[in-house]
């Protein structure tokens, strides 16, 4: 055989050999793919995104959103259909999901542990606000000591059943909760099928348990307050976490101008009127994500001193703080367990 004969088929066999290697190379990054599935939506007005490791490859984004749909008909007010549109509407209600009674549970615990901060009976003042369903009113002095005689969770009775109300025009509100709430609901719903690791998010409300695809905890960024814009944003600091949940709750993007006058969305249950105060954004790690989202709530309402007092008698939750100085520079305070978990790019306290 002629050396140009024996080149030829040494080409073919090589190329051959390549277009295997390359096939071999696609099945095996289509096979990590499949096994590491990565969902996004749309759910309570925001985005979600899940990330999970599944040896079977299955795609859960039809059963994730499926019991989306479910949660948002309990527990949005924006659904005139909903649980808590009934109740808001009557005297009494009797549960016809397993979301209310929990989230309910839930609420009065962190009443009662921040002196009141927060409470889903707000809802009256948030609306008169202008930063629930309806229309803004701008409620003058009188107007907000009326709404205020409407607030307070102890106007609320509830057993494993059903919840009933003092008064016919008391109302709730888990928007502050119910983003944290919906990322434990769909976490659990993983766990279930058997998935261990995963990273779920609702609206910057996180989930993380087990490991990422590189076998590495999940890296979490908190929203630096200073950039407004996807394109020039760099995270405050980076979170490590595993087996954890995280919340964010700030004032810097939910408000409104008027009469040169900035009005915030979150609502002092005891003041009546919208916070002002050089706090701008709580992030909390717990265990579970409620607990963080209604605690960051929480935090917003009291402002810097008192959240920070708050933060350090917690011993169940790690909290970073990000305010402004007298000078307007940014500031944060965290604790010792939430320093631990970050790695700070800006600013420093």
């Amino acid at each position: 055989m002629n050396s140009r004969k024996k080149n030829a088929i040494y080409s073919v066999f090589l190329a051959i050999a390549l277009y295997g290697g390359y096939q071999y190379q696609q099945s095996v990054v289509r096979q990590q793919q499949d096994q590491h599935p990565t969902l996004a939506g749309n759910t309570m007005g925001t985005t979600y995104h899940i990330r999970y490791q599944d040896a079977q490859g299955r795609n859960l984004q039809e059963g994730v959103d499926s019991l989306l749909v479910a949660f948002n008909q309990s527990l949005s007010t924006y659904i005139p259909t909903s649980e808590i549109s009934e109740f808001n509407d009557s005297h009494a209600l009797r549960y016809r999901s397993p979301y209310f009674f929990p989230v309910l549970q839930k609420s009065k615990e962190v009443f009662e542990l921040t002196d009141g901060a927060f409470d889903p009976t707000v809802m009256p003042l948030v609306k008169a606000w202008g930063f629930g369903p309806g229309e803004r009113e701008y409620p003058d002095s009188a107007r907000v000591d009326s709404l205020r005689s409407l607030v307070g969770f102890t106007q609320i009775e509830f057993d494993n059943t059903s919840v009933r109300k003092a008064k016919e025009e008391v109302m709730l509100d888990f928007s502050a909760i119910a983003k944290g709430y919906g990322v434990d609901v769909v976490g659990e719903y993983l766990e279930e099928r058997g998935i261990q690791d995963y990273m779920v998010e609702i609206g910057g409300e996180v989930r993380c348990r087990g490991e990422n695809a590189e076998g590495q905890s999940w890296r979490i960024g908190i929203k630096n307050p200073e950039y407004k814009t996807q394109s020039d944003e760099r995270p405050t600091a980076i979170l490590n976490l595993q087996d954890r949940s995280m919340a964010t709750s700030g004032n810097y993007e939910n408000y409104y101008i008027k009469d040169g006058r900035r009005y915030a969305h979150t609502i002092d249950p005891k003041t009546g009127y919208p916070v002002e105060h050089t706090l701008l954004s709580a992030s909390v790690v717990a265990t579970d994500c409620m607990t963080a989202d209604a605690f960051a709530t929480a935090f917003m309402v009291l402002g810097k001193d008192k959240a920070i007092q708050l933060a350090q008698r917690m011993e169940d939750l790690e909290v970073l703080l990000i305010y402004s100085d007298e000078a307007g520079e940014l500031r944060t305070f965290q604790t010792q367990g939430m320093a631990a978990l970050m790695q700070p790019s800006s600013p420093q306290p």
